[in-house]
């Protein structure tokens, strides 16, 4: 058996500019660092910006029988190719830009708002994706590569 191992990707960005408030989708935004994505709100200093893992999210749909856009989950970034469960205290690389793992996420009554059942089937897992504190500066894009920064890839497939 052979471990195939890939380096995964961002595949969307979302700013929330107001507390509430729907979350614009974007191309590229700017990471500051202890502080989080330029325009976002409802940020802190320990919760400076949400990760959402793709692979997770499509789970969630097929389970709830459901298609509902991921940018109801209401997290600033959506990667694939990398897993987010129990990852507390690791570094995240996304593009130039390292996120420190805060740890995972409790999915909120919104998430019902957005489809029922939606809150109670995130909650095993690490379902809800992960908050980090933002360590540098940098310009992040949909596309760029996403890894953990001690070099290591997250096994994606055994043949």
């Amino acid at each position: 058996m052979v471990t195939v191992f890939a380096v995964g990707r961002l595949e969307a960005i979302w700013i929330k500019r107001a507390h509430r408030g729907k979350m614009d989708e974007a191309t590229e935004a700017t990471a500051i660092a202890g502080k989080g994505l330029e325009g976002n709100v409802d940020r802190s200093r320990r919760r400076q910006i949400t990760v959402i893992e793709r692979e997770v999210w499509d789970e969630l749909m097929k389970e709830l029988r459901a298609d509902v856009p991921p940018s109801s989950r209401r997290a600033n970034l959506m990667v694939s190719g990398v897993k987010l469960e129990e990852t507390r205290g690791r570094t995240l690389r996304v593009g130039a830009v390292r996120l420190a793992i805060g740890g995972e996420t409790t999915p909120c009554e919104r998430m019902d708002e957005a489809l029922p059942g939606l809150r109670a089937a995130m909650g095993p897992h690490g379902g809800g994706g992960v908050f980090a504190q933002v360590l540098d500066d940098g310009v992040i894009a949909v596309g760029d590569p996403v890894r953990w920064d001690d070099g290591s890839v997250t096994p994606t497939a055994e043949r």
